[in-house]
C-alpha cells in the first residue's frame, strides 16, 4: 500500500518579457510540488511532479500554509482505492479542501491542482504507464487519443514590437510544424491589430480557419464589437475572452453581433462556473470553444466534473482545447479526448512546451510512452525538479 512521505514546493520564474493586453509576464511566478511516497521504482523513490500551469502567480504560501500540511496530517488510507490498494489521486482535492467555503476558486484551485496532478503523476509511474493511459482508464472506458492536434500560441507584445517581428515569430512556428496559430489583440489600437492580424493571416494564405486572436479580456462590450465588425470578414478560428471572463452577458450580447466562433474559460476555475458560463452565456456547442486548465482549477476530477456539466448541456468534450499549453494538459487532452492543446513554443520556460521527447508534425504531437507525465524529460525543467527531489535522479 503506497504512502505519501513527503510533499515540497517551490516557487520559480518565468522567463517571459513580454505582456498580452493586461498583463506584463516578466514578474510572473509559478510552483512546482513534488512528492514523495514510500515505495521504489528501479531502486530510486517514487516521485510525483506537478504545478500550477502557467498564467497565475505562485500558491506557494497557500500550499506551506494549509493544503500540503492537510495532505501529511491526514489518514493515509483516505487516499487509497480498496479495490487496488494503490493512490486515488482523485481523492487528493477533497481531502485538502476540507474546511474551506465554496466559491472564491481564484486562487487556491491552482495550488490544489499542483498537488492532485503530482499525485496523478506518482500513481502513473507506478502503475507503469504514461498519464493518458491512466486517465483513460479512469474516466473514458479505455479510450484515447495518441495524437493532439496542437496550436502555436504567440504574438505577443515586446518591448522591440513591430509587424516585423511578429511575422518572423509565427513564421517560425509554421517551420516547426505547427498549421494553425494564435495571436494577441488589444495591446495597440484597433488598427495596428488589424494590420498585425492581417499580416498574420497573410502567412496562412488568408485562412482565417488557421488563426485565432485572443484580448485576454480586456475589452468593454462597445470595444469587444468594434474588434468584432473589423475581424469576421477573415473567419477566424475563434475571437478569445474578449471581455471579463465573468461578464456572461458581454459574451451573449457579442454573440448577437459576431457570429464567428468565440472561445473563453480559462480563468474559470470550477464546474460550478462552467455551468453558469453555459446557462447565460450564450455559447453555441456546435462552434464555440472552451479553454479550462486544469492546472488552474482543482486538476483531473475538477476537469471530469466539467465535463460532466458539459455534457448535461449539449456539449461534446472535442470542444474543449485546454489553456496553458504544457505536458499536464496534454496527456488529459489525450486520455480524455478533447479537441486539442495549446502551446508555447520557446516562451514561458522552464514551464512552456512538451520536452524534446514530442515533435509537432504537421500539427500534432504523438505522446511519448514513458511512464507518468514526463516532466523530468524536458530539459529546461530538469534542473527544477533535480533541485527539488535530487532522491528521483540519483
Amino acid at each position: 500500500m503506497t504512502r505519501i512521505v513527503d510533499v515540497r514546493e517551490q516557487t520559480v520564474p518565468l522567463e517571459a518579457a513580454i505582456r498580452n493586453s493586461l498583463i506584463d509576464f516578466s514578474e510572473m511566478t509559478t510552483c512546482v510540488v513534488a512528492v514523495l511516497t514510500d515505495r521504489r521504482i528501479d531502486g530510486r523513490p517514487a516521485v510525483g511532479f506537478g504545478f500550477n500551469s502557467i498564467g497565475r502567480y505562485t500558491q506557494g504560501d497557500m500550499l506551506r500554509d494549509r493544503f500540503i500540511p492537510r495532505l501529511l496530517n491526514a489518514d493515509p488510507d483516505a487516499l487509497i482505492d480498496e479495490e487496488s490498494g494503490e493512490l486515488d489521486p482523485a481523492r487528493v482535492g477533497d481531502l485538502v479542501m476540507k474546511n474551506e467555503k465554496p466559491a472564491g476558486h481564484g486562487e487556491r484551485s491552482g495550488a490544489v491542482a499542483a498537488l492532485e496532478i503530482a499525485v496523478w503523476d506518482v500513481a502513473a509511474k507506478l502503475a507503469e504507464m504514461p498519464l493518458y493511459r491512466l486517465l483513460a482508464d479512469r474516466y473514458n472506458g479505455g479510450e484515447h487519443d495518441r495524437d493532439v492536434e496542437v496550436y502555436a500560441a504567440g504574438g505577443y507584445y515586446y518591448p522591440d514590437d513591430g509587424v516585423e517581428r511578429l511575422v518572423d515569430e509565427m513564421c517560425g512556428y509554421l517551420d516547426a510544424g505547427y498549421t494553425h496559430l494564435k495571436m494577441k489583440v488589444g495591446g495597440a489600437s484597433l488598427d495596428t491589430d488589424i494590420e498585425r492580424v492581417e499580416a498574420v493571416l497573410g502567412l496562412v494564405g488568408g485562412d482565417g480557419g488557421r488563426l485565432a486572436v485572443d484580448a485576454n479580456g480586456r475589452f468593454d462590450l462597445e470595444t469587444a464589437i468594434a474588434y468584432g465588425e473589423r475581424m469576421e470578414r477573415y473567419g477566424l478560428r475563434w475571437y478569445e475572452e474578449p471581455g471579463d471572463p465573468l461578464d456572461f452577458a458581454l459574451l451573449a450580447e457579442l454573440g448577437k453581433h459576431y457570429e464567428p466562433p468565440l472561445a473563453t474559460a480559462e480563468n474559470l476555475f470550477s464546474h460550478q462556473d462552467v455551468r453558469n458560463l453555459l446557462r447565460y452565456a450564450g455559447l453555441r456547442p456546435d462552434i464555440d470553444i472552451l479553454q479550462m486548465d486544469p492546472g488552474l482549477s482543482y486538476g483531473v476530477a475538477e476537469l471530469d466534473r466539467m465535463l460532466s456539466v458539459m455534457r448535461h448541456a449539449g456539449w461534446s468534450p472535442r470542444r474543449v482545447i485546454p489553456h496553458g499549453g504544457h505536458l499536464m494538459a496534454l496527456h488529459m487532452a489525450a486520455g480524455l479526448q478533447l479537441g486539442g492543446n495549446e502551446s508555447y513554443p520557446g516562451i514561458f520556460q522552464p514551464f512552456g512546451g512538451f520536452g524534446l521527447q514530442h515533435e509537432v508534425v504537421e500539427g500534432a504531437i504523438t505522446i511519448a510512452d514513458e511512464p507518468g507525465i514526463g516532466l523530468e524529460l524536458k530539459t529546461e525543467l530538469e534542473p527544477v525538479l533535480s533541485g527539488l527531489a535530487p532522491e528521483a535522479f540519483e
